[in-house]
C-alpha cells in the first residue's frame, strides 16, 4: 500500500499468496480430523443427524453392507488425495521461487 495500492490489491497480491498455503493446510487437516474423531462426531452431531463418519461407523458391523462401505472409503481416499497433491504442488512453486531468489541473491 506504501506504492499506490489500495487494500484490495494488496491483499490480493500480497497478503493472500502468502496465506494460501497455511489456508490450505488448515483446511486439509480440519478434512482429516473431522474423519478421525469419530468419538466427537457422535457426541456433537444430533439424534436425528447422521454424517459420513457415523454412517460409514454404524454400516461396518453389517456384512451385507461391506462393499458399499468400501466403495465409499475408496472415493475418501480419492477426495483427499487430490487437494494433498494440490498443495504439494502449489508449495512446490513456492519453494522453487524462494530458492531460486535465494541463490541469485548470493
Amino acid at each position: 500500500m506504501d506504492l499506490g495500492a489500495d487494500g484490495a490489491q494488496t491483499f490480493r497480491l500480497v497478503t493472500f499468496p502468502a496465506l494460501r498455503s497455511a489456508l490450505l493446510a488448515g483446511a486439509l487437516l480440519a478434512f482429516a480430523l473431522s474423519f478421525d474423531e469419530i468419538i466427537v462426531t457422535t457426541f456433537t452431531a444430533g439424534a436425528g443427524d447422521q454424517t459420513l463418519p457415523i454412517w460409514i461407523f454404524t454400516n461396518l458391523t453389517r456384512p451385507n453392507q461391506a462393499p458399499v462401505v468400501n466403495v465409499v472409503a475408496v472415493l475418501l481416499v480419492l477426495v483427499s488425495v487430490v487437494p494433498i497433491w494440490l498443495a504439494q504442488r502449489l508449495s512446490e512453486g513456492t519453494v522453487r521461487g524462494a530458492g531460486a531468489g535465494a541463490v541469485a541473491a548470493r
